[in-house]
């Protein structure tokens, strides 16, 4: 199998963890987060301009309305008021962002059940689909979200991620597991390459999984994010790997 070309490195930003300024440059693709589970208007503002300083694509970055819980509490939810926090939200950054705007992805809780959750899947993408058709939306590789976008032809970008460890149905494992996130940066970065090189992740109770990435995530929260970023730039760079935002 040939190694990826070129691949995106994408980063939850907007969030207040103090790493914006260091990431940006690093980075291909922000997803800013639009003031539910995180931010405001002022540090949307902030992460826009910002972006654009860099020629970083801006994408939003939808959650649950959940400050205290920074939108990671899995809550029930039905497909049309998933739909409807998605869009509401898209809306307040488009306020800032205009046209500048170029993709959305999903935040924290929500993300991980609308990729899991057929139906909520089929809400979501239908209502994007016919409001926001022009938008790339990041997917988790292989989900059910990501077949739903690719079932209504609407432009897809598969998500993998550095900083995450996976089931072995292709989901990732809940953060209120023990070993949901990587620390290691050696593990993090080996991870990668072997996804872009391979298309192979290897789950949490070791069995070998295909996968496809248009995007990788390095979560813009973490404490070493900027070290890993920087360092998987670095290695990308060895590799012959360009680093860019998915086609529109």
């Amino acid at each position: 199998m040939q190694p990826a070309h070129s691949i995106d490195l994408n980063c939850d930003l907007g969030e207040s963890a103090g790493h914006d300024t260091d990431l940006m440059p690093l980075i291909s693709s922000a997803n800013i987060a639009c003031g539910a589970h995180a931010g405001n208007l002022e540090t949307m503002i902030e992460a826009v301009e910002l972006a654009a300083r860099h020629g970083v694509a801006i994408g939003a970055h939808p959650g649950y309305f959940d400050l205290e819980n920074f939108g990671r509490q899995k809550r029930p939810v039905e497909p049309d008021e998933a739909a409807r926090l998605v869009l509401l939200q898209l809306e307040q950054i488009y306020e800032v962002a205009g046209r500048r705007l170029r993709h959305v992805k999903l935040h924290g809780a929500l993300y991980n059940q609308v990729c899991r959750e057929p139906l909520l899947a089929d809400g979501v993408a239908s209502e994007l689909g016919r409001l926001w058709p022009h938008l790339v939306v990041y997917a988790l590789a292989g989900s059910a979200f990501a077949r739903a976008l690719r079932s209504r032809e609407m432009r897809l970008a598969e998500e993998v991620f550095a900083d995450r460890t996976y089931q072995r149905d292709g989901s990732l494992t809940w953060r209120s597991q023990p070993d949901a996130m990587i620390t290691d940066e050696n593990r993090a970065v080996a991870q990668v390459l072997r996804i872009l090189r391979e298309e192979m992740v290897t789950s949490v109770d070791g069995v070998d999984l295909p996968i496809h990435a248009d995007s990788v995530c390095v979560h813009g929260d973490g404490p070493n994010a900027v070290a890993l970023a920087r360092r998987l730039r670095e290695e990308l760079a060895v590799a012959g790997i360009a680093v860019k935002p998915p086609p529109v």
